[in-house]
């Protein structure tokens, strides 16, 4: 009587049919070299007859692996976070492996708490992702898998860290506005407290100073991550630097406001003054009246080669240092 379709084919029916131990028929099947050949024909021949599918999970045990991969966030909403776990659980679902998302919301109980779950769990490594080019304490030492730092940075010397390369795409930013003619260039950025907000503020000035030129209205003005604060800062900017050609923002939700407001002022965004955003932000940038020209940080790609490198590792072949991944400028009609 034949098997019924309900009835998986198990390996063990396999074993039987070619005449050898289930540890033999798994070790032919997964090509191991410790078979002869003309039995692991045998038992190519029998899974062949039966229709025998492996299990990628029993296949992963029997090498070791579960084909799973732990990825911990502090921010499951961060405005860059999402974009690289869907570029990273796009990479793993290609090579059919698993993703266990947590999110330990910045606090350290929860964290320690989700790492024992997921090596309880057995995963193979762990991409550890920040959604602010930050510093991170290095969780290397206490995990016996390996780790992929990305959008952030770890303390640990020997660790692989992937960040967008900020330096670079603010100077794309800024020699675009040069290569424009602008010579009055104002900058609107973050708090001065964050570290992406200083540092963008310190390469925009160096890149103006390259070409003997200052910040419009003499410093960046910092404040907060808002539409708000870009229309105020605006205000601001063409009370003090009226003859502003251009502003440089630190990402696409200030440099709406302050699109916003240039109008308002009978500022005419570009003729009078180009406007150009940072994260392509597809709500302010493409959206915005005119669409931002704006930085694209390329962050999917981040996290698929975040999964790259971590794969690589789990194989043997762990990178470290710091992977800065070149940014693009993606131009529209603030700039036109």
């Amino acid at each position: 009587m034949g098997r019924r379709r309900s009835e998986a084919v198990t390996l063990g029916d396999v074993a039987r049919l070619a005449g050898v131990s289930i540890a033999t028929a798994s070790k032919a099947i997964n090509d191991r070299g410790e078979v002869a050949a003309t039995t692991r024909a045998r038992v190519l021949r029998a899974a062949a007859e039966l229709a025998f599918q492996p299990n990628p999970m029993a296949q992963g045990l029997v090498a070791g692996r579960t084909r799973a991969v732990g990825v911990l966030t502090d921010e499951l909403d961060g405005q860059f976070t999402v974009p690289v776990l869907l570029g990273a659980e796009k990479a793993l679902a290609d090579l059919e492996m698993s993703v266990l998302l947590c999110d330990t919301r910045g606090d350290t109980i929860r964290r320690n708490h989700h790492i024992r779950t997921l090596l309880a769990r057995q995963v193979d490594g762990f991409i550890v992702v920040g959604d602010s080019d930050d510093i991170r304490a290095s969780l290397t030492a206490e995990l016996p898998v390996p780790v992929v730092y990305v959008h952030c940075r770890s303390t640990g010397h020997g660790d692989l860290s992937l960040v967008p390369d900020d330096e670079g795409a603010v100077r794309l930013a800024v020699e675009h506005l040069l290569a424009l003619r602008r010579r009055n260039i104002g900058h609107i950025t973050g708090p001065q407290s964050c570290r992406a907000a200083r540092d963008r503020a310190a390469t925009t000035s160096a890149v103006l100073s390259e070409h003997g030129l200052t910040l419009a209205g003499g410093h960046a003005l910092h404040g907060e991550w808002s539409q708000r604060w870009g229309r105020q800062a605006a205000r601001l900017l063409i009370a003090t630097a009226p003859e502003t050609d251009a502003v440089f923002c630190g990402n696409d939700r200030i440099a709406s406001g302050v699109a916003q407001e240039l109008a308002g002022l009978g500022r005419r965004v570009p003729e009078d003054v180009a406007i150009v955003g940072y994260g392509n932000r597809e709500i302010f940038a493409a959206d915005c009246s005119p669409p931002l020209t704006t930085v694209d940080l390329g962050l999917p790609l981040l996290g698929e080669a975040a999964v790259a490198h971590l794969v690589a590792a789990m194989a043997g072949t762990p990178s470290s240092g710091v992977i800065r991944q070149p940014c693009r400028l993606v131009l529209r009609e603030s700039t036109a």
